[in-house]
C-alpha cells in the first residue's frame, strides 16, 4: 500500500497505523500535496492499494482533491479507499470514478485533533483486499480454491488479538517471522499517560519491521548484535553458521544462533512499538510528555509464529522479552509486571479468519491453543 495524509504526525500517522493495522505492506507514506517525486516512486512501487486522507473533518480540503487528482492522473489502476475530510468524500468520489479508478469511501481516520478512528479503515481495506487479491501476483487462482473471506496473515492476527482480549484483557502478540517481525498491541493505555501524550493512539496497533526477519534478514541482525560478540557469547564460529544457515534450524548451532537472534528480534521490534516519556524544559519549569503507544498496563505477552511456538528456547526468550524494560525507558511493564502465552496450536491467524463468520467458535479454539508459562 501507498499511505498520503496532510500532515505527517497526524493524518499520516493514522492511516499509515490503519493500513498496518489491517495487515498490509506498507511501501510509502508522505504528507501534503504530492510531488513529482512522490509519483514516480508510487509508479515504481505499483503498490495494489492506496489509501488517502487529510484534514479533520470540516477542516482543510485542498490536498487531499490535490492528491485525489493527481492520482487519478496517474492510471495506476490501483483501487483508492478515501478516509480524510467527510466534506470531501462527495468530490473525492467523482474524481475516481471519472477516471475509471475503484474506490472506497470510509469514515475519517483522524476526525478531530484528539481523535483517531481505525477500525472504519481496517474494515474496509480488508474488503478491498478481498475483492482486488485476485489481481496480486500469484494469486489470480485463489477464488477457485478459496469461497470464504480472505484476510493478509497480519490483519488476521489482529482479528485474533482484539478476540482474546475480550477474554484477557490488555495484551501483546509478537510474530517473529523469517522475514519481518510483527508487533500487535491491544490496550487503551493509563489514564495517566494519556494525559501526556502529544498525538492520540490507536487502541490496537500494529507495527511491522521488515528489517528484523531471523532468515531473510539474519545478517543484518548478526550485523546489529556484532559477530565477534555472537561468537563469544555462544561459543560458535558464526561465520561458517551463518554461511549454511536455514529457514528451519537443523543443526545446535544453528538453533542457537536462531534462539539469539529471535531475541535479539523481539527485543528490537517491542522498543520500537513501545512508547516513552520525554522530558523537555519551559519558561516554567520541566515538563513531560509521552509519545507513543502506552502499553504499561499490558497483563499478557503472547507469542506466535514459527520461531516462538516451536523453538526450543522459546519460552526464555519470551521471557526476557517480557522483562526487556528493566531499565524503565519505555512505556511498557517492568519485570515481573507480564504473564506469557503461546500460540501452541499456532493458529492465531487462521483463527482470526474464522472470527469473521463465526466468532465465538474463534474465541473457544483460541483459548484452546493458549499455553500460559
Amino acid at each position: 500500500m501507498c499511505v498520503h495524509g496532510l500532515v505527517y504526525d497526524m493524518t499520516g500517522n493514522a492511516a499509515r497505523a490503519a493500513a498496518l493495522g489491517a495487515g498490509a505492506i506498507v511501501r510509502q507514506t508522505t504528507a501534503g500535496k504530492l510531488t513529482d517525486d512522490d509519483l514516480a516512486e508510487q509508479r515504481a512501487i505499483k503498490p495494489n492499494l492506496i489509501l488517502l486522507a487529510g484534514g479533520t473533518d470540516g477542516g482543510e480540503r485542498e490536498t487531499a482533491l490535490y492528491n485525489a487528482n493527481r492520482i487519478a492522473k496517474e492510471g495506476t489502476g490501483a483501487p483508492v479507499l478515501y478516509a480524510g475530510n467527510a466534506q470531501n468524500q462527495g468530490a473525492i468520489r467523482s474524481i475516481f470514478e471519472q477516471a475509471n479508478v475503484p474506490v472506497y469511501i470510509t469514515e475519517n481516520v483522524y476526525p478531530r485533533l484528539d481523535a483517531l478512528n481505525i477500525e472504519p479503515v481496517r474494515r474496509v481495506i480488508h474488503t478491498a483486499f478481498e475483492k482486488h487479491i485476485v489481481s496480486a501476483p500469484g494469486m489470480e487462482h485463489i477464488r477457485d480454491l478459496v469461497t470464504g473471506s480472505i484476510l493478509p496473515t497480519p490483519g488476521a492476527v489482529m482479528e485474533a488479538a482484539q478476540l482474546l482480549y475480550e477474554e484477557i484483557g490488555d495484551l501483546v502478540v509478537l510474530d517473529i517471522g523469517g522475514a519481518t517481525t510483527d508487533v500487535h498491541s491491544v490496550t487503551q493505555g493509563s489514564d495517566e499517560v494519556a494525559q501526556l501524550l502529544t498525538a492520540p493512539e490507536p487502541f490496537n496497533k500494529r507495527t511491522v519491521e521488515g528489517d528484523l526477519g531471523l532468515f531473510v534478514n539474519a545478517h543484518h541482525l548478526v550485523e546489529q548484535i556484532g559477530e565477534a560478540k555472537l561468537s563469544k557469547e555462544l561459543g560458535v564460529g558464526i561465520s561458517a553458521v551463518i554461511r549454511d544457515y536455514q529457514p528451519i534450524p537443523q543443526t545446535r548451532e544453528q538453533f542457537l544462533l536462531t534462539s539469539r537472534l529471535c531475541l535479539e528480534a523481539g527485543v528490537t521490534a517491542i522498543s520500537r512499538h513501545a512508547g516513552r516519556l520525554r522530558h523537555y524544559f519551559t519558561p516554567q519549569g520541566r515538563a513531560t510528555a509521552a509519545e507513543g503507544k502506552d502499553l504499561t498496563l499490558v497483563k499478557t505477552l503472547i507469542g506466535t509464529g514459527g520461531a516462538l511456538t516451536r523453538l526450543p528456547e522459546r519460552e526464555n526468550i519470551l521471557r526476557k522479552l517480557a522483562n526487556c524494560n528493566a531499565g524503565g525507558t519505555m512505556l511498557y511493564p517492568k519485570p515481573g509486571g507480564i504473564r506469557l502465552a503461546f500460540d501452541e496450536s499456532y493458529i492465531m491467524a487462521s483463527l482470526g479468519v474464522l472470527a469473521k463468520t463465526n466468532p465465538q467458535a474463534a474465541k473457544t479454539l483460541l483459548l484452546a491453543s493458549l499455553r500460559f508459562a
